[in-house]
């Protein structure tokens, strides 16, 4: 295959991944605690002139060059870190939205037994009395509410309480608990605003709101998404730009190709 439009081709490919990577943040914009993602480059192998082009330019009457000539084969996404940045927090008429103001995730119950890591606060009670996410995932450890519930109380600290039936009396039903992880960029995207733990993120580590470095939680708030559209919106012009240039660039190697096979006949 003719060299640069390997390397061309390989440009394409990555600005088109960092493409889509902008698009879905800019699709996110608005979604719950979304974390905006960051496309990382890297450049792949270089090569060395072999001792044979070396010989062919030599015998061509061309100056020969060090014998260290390197040339590179082009680029490719090396990662996709997530921004774990705060987000703006949204004042919402929900008793039952939390949102983390620090560091810190909530802690889902898998279908399968395994536990997720969110930073979307937007919880409901299911019919069996369960706090539980959008999607029916109960929240872990697990904080259920006694049938005729009508208030609700969530302290900085985790502190979960209710009334019940109108009495002015509260009841203390369990303790919201967070976890931190030493790299949260190490962390595994699943989908639906969670998270894995995987060996770059390290073990998680449990604890009470307000201790220990964890953030707060805020009742009646939601976290919104970090991603900033117009920030986005350049970046996607800029690779837009460039990926217009490489095609140029191509359509120009396509020429040279064109006038060597008419040279040849």
């Amino acid at each position: 295959m003719f060299q640069p439009l390997y390397v061309a081709a390989t440009g394409l490919s990555a600005l088109q991944d960092e493409l889509l990577n902008i698009t879905n943040n800019l699709a996110n914009a608005k979604t719950v605690a979304f974390k905006k993602a960051r496309a990382e480059m890297e450049s792949l192998f270089y090569v060395e002139k072999s001792f044979k082009d070396l010989l062919y330019e030599a015998m061509a009457g061309a100056e020969t060059p060090p014998v260290n000539v390197e040339y590179g084969t082009g680029v490719r996404v090396a990662s996709t870190a997530k921004d774990f940045t705060q987000g703006s927090i949204e004042i919402t008429n929900n008793p039952l939205d939390v949102a983390i103001q620090g560091e810190g995730f909530f802690q889902l119950k898998m279908p399968d037994g395994t536990i997720a890591y969110t930073r979307a606060g937007n919880f409901h009670i299911d019919n069996d009395g369960n706090l539980v996410d959008p999607n029916g995932r109960l929240l872990e450890p697990p904080i259920v509410f006694p049938e005729g519930t009508t208030s609700v109380v969530i302290r900085q600290d985790g502190t979960v309480l209710c009334a019940v039936n109108n009495q002015l009396e509260l009841t203390e039903l369990g303790q919201i608990t967070l976890a931190r992880f030493t790299n949260p960029a190490g962390l595994k995207s699943i989908g639906q605003n969670l998270y894995q733990a995987t060996d770059a993120s390290g073990e998680p580590v449990i604890g009470t709101p307000t201790q220990e470095g964890f953030g707060s939680l805020n009742q009646f708030s939601l976290e919104q998404s970090n991603v900033d559209v117009i920030s986005e919106m350049m970046r996607m012009v800029m690779v837009q730009r460039v990926f217009d240039t490489v095609t140029k660039a191509v359509q120009s190697y396509e020429g040279m190709l064109t006038s060597l096979e008419r040279m040849k006949q």
